[in-house]
């Protein structure tokens, strides 16, 4: 960004979302955002329970440990996608934001983009005392020692991107039980509430929601960030569940 620019990135804070409104909601404005019919966005919400299966999908259906009746038994959905990655976890307690950003104005390629969702969360963490670190090598997502708070999945088309990130705050981690999360053995899955230090008490939810939004606004240049609640977007979100109909 030069000449002191504004970049303005606007943020729909929609609570909790069935993951299949959201992945139609993401591909409608992926669409408007191809078109210049809106500007950069970042969906934040939380997911029902909810495996998803990355693009990959022979690989990440063998690092599923349980059948899709019993995941259902569970409470919990089972959809396959189109983005990166392999198999993970969605559910409450966990702050997934999904951006559709336009990459080439920002000066982004696919590797420093991933590297800016990652330096995202790690500078949540910190903000809580939590040390945490980019993966390894072919270790995809935000680690703290050899647990993973932090799982990344893209999808980039032409430029634009979808799918995102999902960060730990304090979701039930039994349902990791189910899968190798991000196909990755051998690892633990934790969350920002277990690695705090006792007695440490976190802000509500939305409160770190907001965090990351701002976070990962300055780790990508822009300068001002607009809030919007779910009720300014609500006729996006419902037209988008209407679909699946």
């Amino acid at each position: 960004m030069s000449g002191g620019a504004r970049r303005v990135l606007e943020v729909w804070r929609l609570g909790v979302v069935k993951y299949g409104d959201a992945l139609r909601l993401q591909e409608r404005l992926v669409a408007d955002r191809k078109a210049g019919r809106v500007g950069d966005l970042v969906l934040s919400l939380q997911h029902p329970p909810t495996y998803t299966l990355g693009k990959q999908r022979e690989k990440a259906e063998r690092n599923l440990l349980a059948p899709e009746h019993e995941l259902r038994a569970l409470g919990a959905d089972l959809y396959r996608t189109e983005r990166g990655g392999d198999v993970t976890f969605h559910g409450p307690r966990q702050a997934v934001l999904y951006p559709i950003l336009s990459l080439r104005p920002l000066g982004l390629g696919a590797r420093r983009y991933v590297e800016g969702l990652e330096s995202a969360m790690i500078e949540v963490a910190a903000l809580h005392g939590v040390s945490a670190r980019p993966g390894d090598p072919r270790e995809t997502g935000v680690w703290v020692g050899d647990r993973k708070i932090g799982a990344i999945g893209v999808r980039i088309s032409s430029g634009f991107t979808w799918h995102g990130l999902a960060f730990n705050i304090n979701p039930d981690l039994g349902y990791f039980d189910h899968i190798v999360p991000c196909g990755i053995a051998g690892k633990g899955v934790t969350s920002l509430r277990r690695e705090v230090l006792d007695g440490v008490e976190l802000p509500p939810d939305e409160v770190i929601h907001d965090q990351l939004v701002r976070c990962l606004a300055r780790t990508f240049g822009f300068t001002d960030v607009e809030l919007k609640d779910g009720s300014e977007c609500a006729d996006m979100v419902h037209s988008a569940a209407a679909a699946q109909s």
